[in-house]
């Protein structure tokens, strides 16, 4: 049976240990977190509210972009129009181009025709011609031929009117006291020196025509790649408008997006 004594020591180390915990409980605690967080806490108020204006200043750019949604949408139409326009163009052009590659043909063709019979006539020529006096009445019967041929060749579009003029003024070689095979030969000649000139001249017009027609298609391929980047832009649907057609009629169908408006990870 504990004495008196024993109940007097429990009791003595029941109050130094209830001393204790409070005395360590009126201690100031120390901050686990360390100074760094202590310093974060000290900080002025100007300091912790810098993430403020940051904050505002995404908000309003995102109240920009979406503001500018409609004119980025409006300026892609406006590419869309000047595509179709320039697709207009270039077509116009490569019609252009298609007729005057059609000119050179029927050029080289009417000169290579013109070059043979130039050549049969010539060959014709090369025999000797009986040389005798001529009388005034013959030598007038080959100049009236020769104005005769040089004029129904002029009327089919064979010789030009300056050489047409050279002819009926007698220049440039052009001889009436000739023998009439010589001035047929000579005629020849100069329908085939005429068709040359002609098929040169449709030639620069193809050309022409052709650089022309290069020069809108490299527009229009810069307009199409500026609308697909609209169009991308504002997340429209960029496929071709008989692909939009039958993907309506099945149903409707996710619209492509541009990778820009994916969130981030």
């Amino acid at each position: 049976m504990p004495t008196v004594e024993t109940a007097a020591v429990l009791w003595m180390t029941l109050l130094l240990a209830v001393a204790a915990a409070a005395a360590l409980l009126a201690l100031p605690r120390r901050d686990r977190r360390g100074p760094a967080f202590a310093l974060l806490r000290r900080r002025p108020a100007h300091a912790r509210s810098r993430r403020r204006p940051a904050l505002a200043g995404s908000r309003r750019a995102a109240r920009r972009a979406v503001d500018a949604e409609p004119e980025v949408d409006r300026y892609a139409d406006e590419l869309a129009r000047a595509v179709e326009v320039t697709a207009a163009t270039v077509q116009r052009r490569r019609a252009t181009w298609e007729r005057a590659q059609q000119e050179v043909d029927r050029a080289w063709n009417a000169y290579d025709d013109a070059d043979r019979t130039a050549r049969r006539c010539t060959a014709a020529a090369a025999f000797p011609i009986l040389k005798q006096r001529r009388t005034r009445a013959e030598i007038a019967d080959r100049e009236r031929f020769l104005h005769r041929t040089a004029v129904e060749a002029c009327r089919r579009k064979e010789l030009s009117i300056d050489q047409l003029n050279e002819a009926l003024a007698h220049r440039n070689g052009w001889n009436p006291r000739k023998h009439p095979v010589a001035q047929e030969a000579a005629v020849r000649a100069a329908v085939r020196e005429h068709r040359f000139a002609a098929y040169q001249t449709a030639t620069e017009r193809e050309r022409t025509a052709w650089d022309e027609m290069e020069k809108a298609a490299a527009a229009l391929r810069r307009l199409r790649a500026e609308a697909l980047d609209a169009r991308l832009r504002v997340g429209r649907d960029i496929r071709p408008a008989e692909a939009r057609e039958r993907a309506g009629q099945r149903g409707p169908t996710e619209v492509a997006r541009p990778a820009t408006a994916l969130p981030a990870h």
